[in-house]
């Protein structure tokens, strides 16, 4: 199986992934990092030109990848993840069925919990506990992410073949520190703002960076082992 292109959140999940790619021998698709949040994100892949994830006249297959937050008790820390589909503000958009397949054959062995979710795309982090579990309750989704509906938005209908892969970075248990006003217009993170957020919950942020740390762990891991079945 080719997969033409992997988009990635820009920053420590991106960082992950090249580790994950430097691990395996022969060629490797390209990967592209990209802004966090659904209006950045949906600009950037308005302008980002068919030939950076297209090289061929077959129908591109174009994997996302990187962490998400769990809303529901099933998912874990470190749990790897393939969407089915993404909702956001009640629309829905599905990923490609049969790319996702091959994603789930190459990687079950090493993954036997391996399990297809719903996913919410939000345009804010979702940093109480309690409202991850009522938004699991209420509207059917397994995990929670920035990004994974703008870009099915965005590839759907256009002939590209998406699919998603992630790994659990937070659960629904535990309160993680807001960051929302750290992240910039453009999708990008502010340090600065983000080190006074976790100083304000230093007890949510150690464990919100404990989480983080295993989730890119796994994700690393997760990279080379589905590129090394290809």
């Amino acid at each position: 199986m080719t997969i033409n292109a992997i988009l990635v959140p820009q920053g420590s999940e991106y960082m992950a992934v090249c580790r994950g790619l430097s691990r395996v021998t022969g060629k490797t698709p390209k990967i592209i990092p990209v802004p966090v949040g659904i209006k950045p994100l949906t600009k950037y892949l308005q302008q980002l030109p068919k030939q950076e994830y297209s090289t061929c006249d077959l129908q591109p297959k174009v994997l996302v990848m990187g962490l998400c937050g769990s809303l529901t008790p099933q998912y874990h820390v470190g749990d790897v993840v393939l969407y089915e589909s993404c909702i956001y503000q009640e629309q829905l958009q599905v990923c490609d069925s049969a790319f996702t397949t091959e994603i789930y054959s190459a990687l079950k062995t090493h993954y036997p919990t391996l399990k297809l979710v719903k996913s919410l795309t939000s345009d804010r982090v979702i940093c109480f506990a309690s409202e991850k579990r009522h938004l699991g309750k209420t509207l059917g989704a397994d995990v929670v992410d920035m990004e994974g509906f703008a870009t099915l938005e965005c590839f759907n209908g256009s002939g590209v073949a998406v699919a998603m892969l992630r790994v659990v970075s937070d659960d629904c248990h535990h309160d993680i520190p807001d960051i929302t006003a750290a992240i910039n217009p453009d999708g990008s993170l502010q340090p600065l703002s983000l080190g006074l957020r976790f100083l304000g919950q230093p007890i949510a942020a150690a464990r919100l960076i404990q989480g983080s740390l295993r989730g890119l762990k796994v994700l690393e891991e997760a990279t080379k082992l589905l590129f090394s079945e290809f």
